[in-house]
């Protein structure tokens, strides 16, 4: 090589080295922090989505719970670890079973200073709010802003509270009058205080519907709907007591939402509550007519309520379009619990039948989750919070038992994921009492305790307790309760065992009551 080329080639290594040594270091990956839209409703269980099939499928107004579904993912097998209003909302805030996060029933808040989903994400970054119902009793954590229903609130002409005006419990002395129906209302709020964010950062919104909640009103423009038609039936209408099915108490029978109909005409300004389409006359009729004419009530005012919820996730939905920021925001639309319409004969919630246990859920995200998926894993509203944290790049906090399902909504099948829930009602009374239980992709076994543990706003009268079975493969509606059906004894006697098993794992050990510690020792042997 002679000189020339010598010095031709250590400029080009010295002018190589200069530019590695001048170039930018790459960055670490920047996590990418998406909004977030929450949207919960109340009781909106999924055999009225039109979503899940059913009986209900043709008579829904859907199109914008279709629309959501057919541009991000559905769970076909969400539940509730505790059927009810106030243990739920504290579950999806906390990641946490009702005996962790000590809100048991209908009257306890979340502890001073307890952790949640809000603040977790408020720490980073995220502007944080909840608008709408609350129903934790005590004042919202967490949240930079926060204008809420007094307890149930009402339907029409809401009063909503804010920290300005806050007072603990559901006194509604305080606050401010927003005319229209809640529904509206509280999606208009929603959207108002979302166009006074700091665009520069994510936000956490909860939009809360008290919707679809008994006494299920409506707004003017949904009154004539289904005004000339017959809603097919539930097979279990007409299950009238244990002697045909086995179950081993009464349940909350629609023959009561009837008596609550006539007390609310007898004594309209001293009932809880008020009830669209009132008087609804019964006299005259046998067993079997006034269980159907009850259930049309019913299902027909409860879908009325409905549509005024799929209207407004539309609204929510043409505004994130309308901002330009659909892309990046997930939106979640869920109901606290599911609800019974007629099935067994029954109205409301709470209990393990599949009904009432069963969550539906949606969530669009189109960066990350391909539209018009179904899918089959168990999840929890436990695993609601750590799914939140992981979208917003914060690995799971200790304090969370839930675990994040993202990777099963982009995807990746996790082997290693829950075969089976464990579930937990505490607000016993007699039609309705306390129970454990564990389901499967098949199976369900659960002890009616039936203890009041001392719990807020339980009954005293405690029951026996006993054992309910069934196989979901041959007995979908929960028709038969097989207990005592001898070629389940080896099955029966395995979930006992993953009963125990699941206790251990989340804690739940009862070793405050004595009661339940004799119990066990009995109903397990």
């Amino acid at each position: 090589m002679n000189c020339f080329s010598k010095i031709k080639m250590g400029l080009l290594f010295l002018g190589s080295t200069l530019l590695v040594m001048c170039s930018p270091k790459p960055e670490k990956d920047v996590v990418e922090q998406p909004n977030i839209l929450f949207i919960l409703s109340d009781d909106h269980t999924s055999q009225s989505w039109g979503l899940y099939g059913g009986i209900l499928e043709d008579y829904v107004k859907n199109e914008n719970l279709k629309r959501l579904a057919n541009e991000g993912a559905v769970l076909n097998n969400a539940f509730c670890t505790n059927s009810i209003c106030t243990p739920s909302r504290g579950a999806i805030l906390t990641g946490q079973y009702s005996h962790v996060n000590q809100v048991y029933t209908l009257s306890e808040p979340l502890p001073v200073g307890h952790p949640n989903i809000a603040k977790t994400l408020g720490s980073q970054g995220y502007q944080t709010a909840v608008i709408g119902k609350w129903h934790l009793v005590g004042q919202p954590e967490g949240f930079d802003y926060f204008n809420v229903l007094p307890g149930q609130g009402l339907y029409w002409n809401p009063i909503m509270k804010t920290k300005e005006d806050w007072v603990d419990g559901y006194d509604s002395s305080k606050g401010t009058v927003h005319e229209g129906f809640s529904t509206d209302v509280i999606t208009d709020l929603t959207i108002s205080h979302l166009e006074k964010r700091d665009t520069d950062r994510p936000f956490l919104m909860f939009c809360n519907f008290k919707a679809t909640h008994e006494p299920f009103e409506y707004p003017e423009r949904f009154a004539h709907l289904y005004q000339d038609e017959e809603i097919p039936e539930p097979e279990s209408l007409m299950d009238f007591g244990k002697e045909t099915t086995g179950r081993t108490f009464g349940g909350q029978i629609l023959e009561r939402l009837a008596a609550r109909w006539e007390e609310a005409t007898k004594n309209p300004d001293e009932f809880w509550t008020q009830y669209p389409g009132l008087p609804y006359p019964l006299d005259g009729l046998d067993s079997i007519q006034k269980r159907k004419k009850i259930y049309q009530k019913l299902v027909k005012d409860f879908m009325r309520c409905g549509a005024a919820i799929d209207d407004n996730i539309g609204k929510l939905l043409d505004w994130l379009e309308k901002e330009g920021i659909a892309d990046n925001t997930i939106v979640i639309y869920t109901a606290d619990q599911g609800y019974f319409l007629g099935e067994h004969g029954f109205f409301d919630k709470r209990l393990i039948y599949e009904e009432s246990l069963r969550m539906p859920f949606v969530i669009r995200y189109p960066k990350k989750i391909k539209g018009g998926q179904r899918i089959d894993d168990i999840i929890l509203n436990i695993d609601f919070a750590p799914l939140l944290a992981d979208y917003a790049g914060i690995e799971k906090p200790s304090y969370m038992q839930g675990e994040s399902f993202r990777p099963i909504l982009e995807g990746q099948p996790q082997n290693d994921w829950r075969k089976q829930m464990y579930y937990r009602y505490w607000l016993h009374h007699p039609y309705r009492p306390a129970h454990f239980g564990v389901r499967n992709d098949r199976y369900k076994l659960a002890l009616f305790y039936g203890q009041d543990l001392g719990k807020h706003g339980t009954s005293q009268e405690t029951t026996p307790p006993q054992w309910e079975f069934y196989d979901l493969q041959e007995d979908p509606k929960e028709l038969h309760n097989a207990i005592d059906d001898e070629k389940y004894a080896d099955i029966i006697s395995a979930m006992k065992n993953e009963i125990i098993k699941e206790r251990v794992k989340y804690g739940d050990l009862d070793e405050d009551y004595p009661v339940m510690q004799e119990i066990m020792t009995t109903a397990f042997e």
